[in-house]
């Protein structure tokens, strides 16, 4: 599972337990056709209002418009523009998805909508994945653009409650896109979702941040706000908004960071405005300018107080350059707001330039991690700048007992039997027979056993995820594939399959062919509407049975009468038939 192809990278450890089989031989004949209805109607549109690279992009990325792609063509034709494809099991959390895109792998959910939901699902899938995402990704600024926003985003801190929500998104989406759900079950779900979005309350760096991802790559406008052309993915793989998005019944705003980190978004709605960008290079200007407000730049309480708040593995780097990756669970402050102590809760780990030090992995520090911040009193050299012989001087030796004072009046009393350096950086200290206090509070006993100091003046960056997260997540399991479970088709999709055959590979006796399935439609599939429409194509091209072109074009106005959106998604599907 690890491995996309012999053309591209490895996929990291800690993004393997997302990647998924394709099973590609699950896909019926009426997955094909909703996939070819959809690229049917879109590319017809879409090349006069997509942008440029779009077309040709579909093409270069492996994407066929006739059926479904395989991941592992696609995988190797995005190979020569420094990309991979790798498959997923439906949702996955943004910090991840981001992650994937970071190391130039598009993440693809494999399932494909539903004919019921074929102008939009709020749930991921391959035409949303696939046709909108790569064609796009062969242009080399937005390549740029959206490898970079990789980075940044996967480093985001978000909140409990955002997770939550993340999770409520998930079943609910899961569950309108299913087909199988109760409406009990529907109902319970959304008022679960509404009630956890009730619950965010602060806009967390991750929600901004996911803000600009929306409004740019997912649903983006490039050019001018008068004439705009498509380059974000739902727009370019959605029936629907693709057109009404260039149509004056959608609002277009010029794009500012502000006003688009400010702008929330439904993904279960049409979206009621877009943004214009004038260039994607003002897309990398402005990635790069909010991740300027990030905790992995500023560091600092703050940052600590976001990593706090997430409650979930976030990495904290010291001034030293020593990593701290856990779940952070308490933050001791001064009489000025400022941290003084932190502690992680759980498997924690430390690192150096990402990579994890041995002996102070997952397995050492499995019950959390707790360290004072800042320097020794009465020394105005950083603690992390101290020489062995200063160290020394003030009492500091290993294998004899020493008292340390904090000038936030954590105290350190103990025998150093270990110190780590790093490019002339003191990171650790290692104690036997150790207590630590802060006030009238013991915050290590000496019977907990050794106790790991913490260097470092301040703390220079806070971020999502692990420093090493190839160690950190080492024990993680690859999420296991589905079996493939081939049923037997239905009657209806042995139908479609024999249209697909006929259009593919052509019939010594095509009239009689078509008019036995049309016959049976007519009989027993009063209410299908999208195998009507491959039909009439097939006679309308071989100019055949102008009768039963008659009578499928009456059948058809008589569906548009079952639905909402039967007509507008018939009209158009005979407009193609015929061009």
């Amino acid at each position: 599972m690890g491995e996309l192809n012999n053309k591209t990278k490895r996929i990291p450890r800690h993004l393997q337990k997302y990647v998924v089989d394709q099973q590609y031989e699950k896909y019926t004949p009426i997955n094909h056709a909703v996939w070819r209805y959809v690229m049917r109607q879109n590319h017809h549109f879409l090349k006069d209002t997509a942008h440029q690279a779009y077309v040709g992009g579909l093409k270069a990325s492996g994407i066929s418009v006739e059926r479904i792609p395989n991941v592992i063509d696609m995988n190797q034709a995005l190979a020569p523009f420094g990309w991979g494809a790798a498959n997923i099991d439906g949702f996955i959390p943004g910090v991840i998805f981001f992650d994937f895109q970071a190391h130039g792998i598009l993440p693809i959910a494999s399932e494909i909508r539903k004919l019921e939901n074929i102008q939009y699902t709020p749930a991921p899938d391959i035409i949303h994945e696939a046709a909108g995402h790569a064609p796009i990704l062969c242009e080399e600024k937005f390549s740029e653009y959206v490898k970079l926003f990789g980075q940044i985003g996967s480093k985001a801190l978000a909140t409990s409650e955002e997770h939550e929500l993340f999770e409520a998104v998930r079943t609910y989406s899961n569950l309108l896109e299913s087909g199988q759900a109760t409406k009990e079950e529907i109902d319970a779900a959304k008022l679960n979702f509404e009630e956890k979005q009730a619950a965010v309350t602060e806009l967390s760096e991750a929600e901004q941040i996911s803000r600009l991802y929306w409004w740019t790559v997912e649903y983006g406008l490039i050019g001018t706000v008068e004439k705009p052309q498509i380059y974000g993915a739902g727009l370019l793989s959605s029936v629907a908004e693709g057109r009404s998005s260039v149509t004056d019944s959608v609002k277009k705003l010029p794009f500012d960071l502000d006003s688009v980190i400010s702008t929330g978004f439904d993904i279960t709605k049409p979206q009621p405005q877009l943004f214009v960008c004038a260039s994607f290079d003002q897309l990398i200007d402005a990635v790069n300018e909010f991740s300027k407000t990030m905790a992995f730049k500023t560091g600092g309480t703050k940052g600590l107080d976001k990593a706090l708040r997430s409650n979930h593995t976030a990495t904290i780097q010291y001034s030293s350059g020593l990593q701290l990756t856990g779940t952070l669970k308490r933050i001791i402050k001064d009489k000025n707001g400022e941290a003084v102590y932190i502690k992680t809760e759980g498997p924690s780990a430390l690192a150096y330039d990402n990579t994890e030090l041995k002996g102070h992995g997952k397995t050492t520090h499995q019950d959390g991690f707790g360290a004072p911040i800042g320097n020794l009193k009465g020394i105005k050299i950083p603690f992390e700048d101290l020489t062995e012989k200063e160290l020394m001087s003030i009492g500091v030796t290993l294998g004899k007992e020493c008292d340390m004072t904090f000038e936030s009046g954590v105290t350190i009393k103990g025998i150093p039997t270990e110190m780590i350096r790093k490019n002339s950086k003191l990171l650790l200290i290692s104690f036997v027979n150790c207590k630590v206090s802060y006030n009238e509070e013991v915050l290590f006993h000496p019977e907990w056993g050794h106790y790991d100091l913490a260097v470092g003046e301040n703390i220079t960056a806070v971020f999502a995820g692990a420093a090493d997260s190839e160690q950190f997540y080492a024990d993680l399991e690859e999420v296991e594939t589905k079996p493939l479970v081939k049923e037997k088709l239905s009657s209806l999709e042995q139908l479609y399959g024999k249209v697909r055959d006929i259009r593919e590979n052509g019939s010594d006796n095509i009239e009689n062919d078509l008019i036995t399935v049309i016959d049976t439609l007519t009989d027993d599939f009063q209410n299908d509407w999208l195998l009507r429409i491959e039909i009439m194509e097939l006679l309308v091209k071989q100019n055949l049975l102008p009768d039963k072109q008659e009578l499928l074009e009456n059948q058809l106005e008589k569906i548009k009468l079952l639905h909402d959106e039967f007509p507008v998604l018939i009209n158009r599907g005979l407009m193609l038939a015929r061009y």
